[in-house]
């Protein structure tokens, strides 16, 4: 029971630390694109594609699927410095 109990509170206490961490992702890749844009016009439309996506995604609630997302076009960023 007590395990069970602990599976529970960690799952939860997940659930709202991914849908903290959409917000960050999307502010600084906003950031990012003010500061540094890409100077291929692919990759900033590739990183605004993900950019809307994740945020499509976190607002429907799946959190992991848009920290993924999110990921990818911070990785598209920074590879682009």
């Amino acid at each position: 029971m007590h395990r069970l109990a602990a599976f529970l509170t960690a799952a939860l206490l997940s659930t709202s630390l991914w849908a903290m961490h959409c917000p960050a992702d999307m502010a600084k890749i906003d950031e990012l694109l003010k500061s540094n844009p890409p100077a291929d016009a692919a990759v900033l439309a590739k990183v605004q594609q993900l950019r809307a996506e994740g945020e499509t995604l976190h607002k429907a609630g799946d959190h992991g699927q848009s920290v993924k997302v999110l990921g990818e076009a911070l990785q598209l960023l920074e590879a682009s410095e």
